[in-house]
């Protein structure tokens, strides 16, 4: 209708310029292509209104013996018409179709295909308008080969990826669920683009090319980019033949080197090629890596003795393992610090020691190939000791009359065995050992020579520490004093001693009797007064001339016994002397009668001396020994 409007419009011009305006054709339905059972009205028409006969339709460019302004057809072709007043019309198409929809198309997408990259098919047609409730279903080929799983409902099929060798011929088919009616696309190429391989790299696990002897090597080589089936290939240099190789479709591959050995340390490359040729990896050195060996922990410090104060080495140090080693150092398992040895070897830790640091210590290396922990290490750290405390028991005893008194003394701080040292006034008393340590005491029976100041000294080996001296005061009864001897002299001495004095004095009491000038006692004689004689009644003539004569001893034997027991300090010995007789009385000038003598008792005392000890130095004991033999006094 609207080209006949049209035609309508143009038809006055075409009058106007002598030339007869066209006819022109109308279809019923209103378009070119029909299905085999659709009836198709072709009506003629011309610029007016209608048309009285004089009508001529060609089929083909053939004339039909048909006069009619509408005439009905089912067979395709070219058709025109002509009318009376009008020139030949332009030429229609009329297609009839002998199923329901047109034969389909295949279509690619992406038209240029990469290798490796998914594709999508599609097979397109279209159905009669009449019929576009009819139902198809569709399958794909590559040349002869069905792709995907067959018949489908969908027109449109996705390939994963294409590769080189994928680039065939493809088509489709189309075909109706209840007329069975099948038709197929034509044949489309594809071609698939390869592209090849760049940017090789490779890698090893463990990382850092760090592996351990009697482990695994796995070298992994990869591409950037590349499609296709890509061959890859390990090389080592200095070595012809590949290591390992592999062909897969994709951008990686792995090569596992089990139990690796010192001789597998080099530099390692890969290879990767896609039929353009190989492309290589940079080289990467693989350096084998050697575990630690339990490491030794030694101890050092500046004496034998590890001593409060002291600044103490710890060193330790794994004999293998590769660099860098980093060493831990504990103490009873608590960490101490660490430290590295970057080029291998050992490291050492310093610990400035106090007291709490004995016990026992330990280290650890560790080159991140596996930690070792060496063997337990016992240190004993001796302790000065400190100033001692003398104390007095029983407390406050500073002034005692009599008894028994402990002396104790003790260092608070020290590493046993410690040796205590007693004195009195720098002489030395005695000592007493502590060996586990604490105090020592030292038992002391008073007397009034004991008054004086005290104190003592504590020694571990370390140095000796001296205490504070303590003031005691005595107020015991006072004793005659005599001569403090030492308790190791024997008997034979005192006996010695005893004589010798006992000699000495009878003959200087004679000379002095003699002379008149003292009594037996030593003291002057009073006037008038004779003291009785020794010996018998003398006959010689009294104005003889008196003269001395040596005298006797009829007998004198010394006697020793402890007057006070009590006392240790003291050692008395007693010596009886009995009456002197004349020698030789007979022969000799007559003389003055002698006069009868009481026996003689003579005390002496010698005051003790410490017994010998060895750690008393030689000159005391020296000075001790003379004022223990020197030091006599006689007692009437």
């Amino acid at each position: 209708m609207l080209l006949w409007l049209l035609f309508l419009l143009l038809a006055p011009g075409r009058e106007q310029s002598g030339i007869a305006p066209k006819a022109f054709i109308l279809l019923q339905p209103p378009w070119s292509r029909f299905f085999k059972e659709d009836i198709v009205t072709l009506t003629c028409k011309d610029v007016h209104s209608s048309v009285q006969g004089g009508i001529t339709w060609y089929w083909d460019r053939k004339r039909l013996e048909r006069e009619s302004e509408e005439i009905q057809i089912n067979t395709p072709g070219y058709y025109n018409c002509k009318t009376r007043g009008s020139s030949l019309s332009d030429a229609v198409l009329v297609e009839f179709l002998s199923e329901l929809f047109s034969p389909p198309v295949l279509r690619a997408s992406p038209s240029h295909s990469i290798e490796g990259n998914p594709v999508t098919l599609k097979c397109e047609t279209s159905l009669s308008p009449q019929k576009s409730d009819t139902q198809l279903q569709f399958r794909f080929f590559k040349e002869k080969q069905v792709l995907g799983s067959g018949w489908s409902n969908a027109p449109e099929l996705r390939i994963p990826a294409l590769w080189a060798e994928d680039s065939w011929s493809y088509w489709c088919q189309a075909e109706t669920m209840t007329h069975n009616i099948i038709k197929r696309s034509r044949r489309s190429q594809i071609q698939v683009q390869r592209v090849p391989v760049s940017d090789v790299t490779l890698e090893t696990q463990p990382r850092e090319g760090r592996i351990v002897a009697g482990g695994n090597l796995v070298l992994i080589c990869s591409v950037a980019k590349g499609t296709g089936t890509i061959t890859f290939s390990w090389h080592r240099e200095g070595i012809e033949r590949s290591l390992g190789r592999k062909t897969q479709r994709s951008l990686s591959a792995e090569l596992q080197i089990s139990s690796v050995k010192e001789h597998d340390a080099g530099r390692y490359y890969c290879a990767a090629d896609n039929s353009r040729g190989p492309m290589l990896s940079q080289r990467i050195r693989v350096a084998l890596g050697i575990p630690v060996s339990l490491p030794v922990l030694i101890l050092r410090v500046p004496r034998a003795q590890a001593v409060v104060g002291d600044v103490m080495e710890l060193h330790c140090e794994a004999q293998r393992g590769s660099p860098p080693i980093l060493y831990r150092f504990y103490h009873e398992d608590v960490a101490l610090g660490n430290s590295s040895a970057p080029s291998g070897g050992g490291a050492s830790f310093n610990l400035s020691l106090t007291a709490e640091h004995s016990g026992n210590y330990s280290c650890e290396a560790d080159n991140s190939l596996g930690a070792q922990r060496s063997d337990s290490v016992t240190l004993k750290i001796t302790v000065p000791v400190s100033r001692p405390i003398l104390t007095l028991n029983p407390v406050g005893a500073q002034d005692m009359v009599s008894g028994t008194l402990e002396l104790h003394c003790e260092a608070q701080r020290g590493s046993p065995p410690i040796l205590y040292w007693f004195f009195h006034e720098d002489a030395t008393l005695g000592n007493s050992s502590a060996p586990s340590g604490g105090g020592a005491s030292f038992n002391l029976s008073l007397m009034e020579e004991h008054s004086g100041n005290y104190s003592c000294t504590a020694d571990n080996g370390l140095g000796a520490q001296r205490s504070e001296v303590v003031t005691l005061n005595f107020t015991g009864p006072s004793r005659n004093k005599g001569v403090l001897i030492p308790v190791r002299f024997t008997g034979w001495l005192l006996s010695i001693l005893g004589l010798a004095a006992a000699v000495v004095l009878v003959g200087h009491f004679r000379t002095q009797r003699k002379s008149g000038g003292l009594s037996a006692s030593g003291t002057p004689s009073p006037s008038g007064y004779q003291e009785p004689s020794l010996s018998s009644p003398s006959s010689t003539d009294p104005q003889e001339p008196t003269h001395c004569e040596p005298l006797a001893l009829t007998e004198l034997q010394p006697v020793y016994s402890n007057v006070n027991p009590e006392d240790s300090n003291l050692v008395y010995s007693q010596i009886w002397s009995v009456q002197h007789t004349k020698e030789n009385s007979a022969t000799k000038s007559p003389r003055l009668p002698q006069e009868d003598k009481e026996p003689v008792v003579i005390y002496s005392e010698l005051k003790k001396a410490h017994p010998d000890d060895p750690a008393e130095p030689a000159g005391r004991r020296s000075r001790a020994r003379e004022e223990a033999t020197d030091n006599y006094e006689n007692v009437p």
